[in-house]
């Protein structure tokens, strides 16, 4: 256990932090997106009009996909809004990187990404 003094807004706390229970609370928050990934792959199964495409569209950060504004089979142009991520409480417009055709959205609405995590493949 390791013992901190912590200063919020002017008010000092007393803080103990047990080791071993911080690698379990670690542990639960990541097993509860794996089954959000789950229902992801269902637009995977339905996308394969081609293959997966040579340019990977990723999240910038953790959110929650709350518009898909591009489908499969689009031509889209470099800075065009394919996909609608929630974070922080702001919206934010995922855009293609190039022109382009969406190849596979790997994401369905109300799915929770990690930053990094592929949202889109285009041609």
């Amino acid at each position: 256990m390791k013992n901190y003094t912590i200063t919020v807004n002017g008010n000092v706390y007393e803080v103990t932090v047990e080791e071993g229970a911080s690698a379990g609370a670690a542990s639960a928050p990541k097993a509860a997106p794996a089954p959000k990934a789950a229902p992801a792959a269902a637009p995977k199964a339905a996308a394969p009009a081609g293959a997966q495409g040579s340019v990977t569209v990723t999240a910038p950060m953790p959110g929650k996909i709350l518009g898909i504004k591009a489908q499969a089979g689009q031509a889209v142009a470099k800075g065009e809004a394919i996909i609608v991520l929630e974070a922080m409480k702001m919206e934010n417009e995922i855009v293609a990187p190039s022109d382009g055709t969406i190849a596979t959205i790997e994401v369905a609405v109300g799915d929770s990404v990690e930053a990094g995590q592929t949202l889109a493949t285009l041609n």
